[in-house]
């Protein structure tokens, strides 16, 4: 028999002996290094989405835009799921999938309603927020205690807000204040996923994501249903391979250390969101922009630094 033929040949080529080499390396890093390879990996796979949704977005409904990347997302991930086997897929909990899916949606409507109008790196800037709703929803959902140090974070966060969005809105653009209410959405969904990365595999959870947000999606992108072009179709499916690997990304990342730990590579997004944003549409993030998220960052990674350390015993 070929050697190609044989059993298990494919595993002695080179490049897979290199990953599989990669990978267990990788699994004797520590937890936070590994939650934060794949934060920041998610991170840059999520500007390269943004970036093409963008331009979709101009051509297309912002509401069909949005079904049509998770329906490819579905068409991405069938392969895989069929290979695996259907009952490998099945969810120990389908409500909390669905809730997750839910909340999400909401959040995708206000984000794609002022994506076309908002430039890639104000985006990712105004996007820093969530993690600032992330912490108090740990403290209102999770019972976590609500130290000092969160509150500090939390008001620098605010202040880098109102440097990035409030520019905008004395200049008549409403969009920005429309994206800003996405982010405590977010962080609720991300929240969800963090409590079902407790007993779903990470795969499970990006799947069953993708099939509630299409069937909740659905509705609006029917009212405002356009026929893609080809070029349009080849794009749809660029952001459902995009899409899947993100949140595969970032479920992995919940799923090896804490959330709170992950979030100090966000300020990556922005370096990330200000090339593309150039070289895709000539966009270059405003002075108000860059000060706002890097002020938003200073508190974000601050926090995260804190939070990774542990609670404070009650004796400091």
């Amino acid at each position: 028999m070929p050697a190609e033929g044989r059993p298990g040949s494919w595993q002695r080529h080179p490049w897979m002996r290199r990953a599989s080499l990669a990978h267990r390396r990788a699994g004797r890093l520590p937890a936070t290094v590994r939650g934060l390879m794949w934060s920041a990996t998610s991170g840059l796979v999520f500007v390269l989405l943004n970036t093409v949704m963008r331009g979709l977005a101009m051509q297309l409904d912002p509401f069909e835009t949005q079904f049509l990347r998770y329906l490819a997302g579905i068409l991405v991930m069938l392969p895989i799921v069929l290979r695996s086997g259907l009952r490998s897929y099945v969810p120990r909990n389908i409500g909390g999938q669905f809730l997750r899916g839910g909340v999400h949606t909401v959040g995708l409507y206000l984000w794609f309603f002022a994506l076309p109008h908002i430039s890639i790196a104000d985006t990712t800037a105004i996007g820093f927020t969530t993690p600032i709703f992330i912490m108090f929803g740990a403290v209102l959902v999770l019972k976590e205690p609500m130290r000092w140090e969160r509150w500090v974070a939390a008001a620098l966060g605010f202040a880098g807000v109102l440097l990035v969005v409030g520019p905008q809105l004395t200049g008549g653009s409403y969009y920005a204040l429309v994206m800003l209410s996405s982010s405590p959405v977010y962080a609720a969904s991300y929240l969800i996923t963090k409590a079902l990365t407790r007993y779903e595999r990470a795969a499970v959870i990006v799947v069953w994501q993708a099939i509630s947000v299409t069937l909740c999606s659905l509705p609006l992108a029917v009212l405002h249903w356009h026929w893609p072009t080809a070029g349009q179709w080849a794009l749809v499916l660029l952001c459902g391979v995009l899409g899947s690997t993100g949140h595969y990304c970032l479920t992995r990342s919940f799923s090896v250390t804490d959330i709170s730990a992950t979030q100090s590579v966000k300020f990556l997004d922005l370096v990330w969101a200000a090339l593309l944003g150039w070289m895709a549409f000539g966009d270059w993030p405003s002075q108000w922009s860059l000060v706002g998220g890097a002020v938003i960052c200073a508190s974000t990674v601050w926090i995260a630094r804190r939070e990774s350390r542990g609670p404070v015993p009650a004796s400091a």
